[in-house]
């Protein structure tokens, strides 16, 4: 059986009170089985970097329930849940994010550092490797073109072998035929090394290379569909109003 990275369970989130409260998320029911790729679409405003943010405890949902592995992200305490960010969950964001003075090889072990843990130097020379970064694993940041910085910043987030990789518009800077490569490298993580990611994007062409896409629209999930080209994806957008 194939078991669950992730489950977000009737999961609501507001932001105010009374006539000026907005609710993002509406009672949203997601699971993820290890190794799957899944990209969650929508229109502006639909809730998909809240439903990211919560899924990945970045944020904490008003009600509902939030699982990854055997733990329950969404009761742990402020400091638990920053341990558990820093130990369970991979980020790939539009941004880099990477310390400028730091080698490729530093800023990809950054997160074992600051957790006071041991690099296993073989799962790194393999990562390194797997990003196509093997020749430059001493450069740094501005040494590097923007989808070498992005193959970094991937390598950081299965660096320490997290139970999710989340994605937020992890291709918006960069040029198609990087991008390509980029969603090409990260499909490749689901399929060979079993590792769990969950996309949110607005291009269609990015979504294609997912799995199964999800759609959201006024801050519940409408529908999904399993693979599909850029061109299905696209036309499903249309009939939510996306465009």
């Amino acid at each position: 059986m194939t078991s669950t990275a992730l489950a977000v369970e009737a999961v609501v989130k507001k932001y105010g009170r009374g006539r000026s409260g907005v609710t993002a998320l509406r009672g949203v029911d997601l699971t993820l089985p290890t190794g799957s790729f899944t990209a969650v679409m929508g229109p502006s405003g639909s809730g998909k970097s809240t439903l990211l943010h919560c899924a990945a405890g970045l944020d904490t949902p008003t009600s509902g329930t939030v699982r990854m592995g055997a733990d329950t992200v969404s009761q742990l305490g402020a400091n638990k849940l920053t341990a558990f960010r820093r130990d369970h969950v991979g980020f790939v964001f539009q941004s880099y994010n990477l310390l400028p003075t730091l080698t490729v090889e530093d800023n990809i072990t950054l997160p074992l550092l600051l957790g006071r843990r041991a690099v296993d130097r073989d799962w790194l020379d393999y990562l390194i490797g797997a990003v196509g970064l093997a020749e430059r694993r001493k450069h740094r940041p501005t040494e590097l073109s923007g989808g070498q910085q992005q193959r970094v910043a991937i390598a950081r987030a299965l660096v320490t072998r997290p139970h999710v990789v989340f994605g937020d518009e992890p291709t918006g800077a960069l040029d198609s035929r990087t991008a390509k490569q980029v969603l090409d490298l990260l499909a490749y993580t689901a399929r060979t090394l079993d590792q769990t990611i969950l996309m949110v994007t607005h291009d269609p062409v990015a979504a294609a290379h997912a799995d199964r896409v999800v759609f959201l629209a006024d801050g519940a999930v409408v529908g999904s569909m399993a693979g599909g080209d850029a061109q299905a994806i696209a036309s499903r957008m249309s009939s939510l109003g996306a465009w």
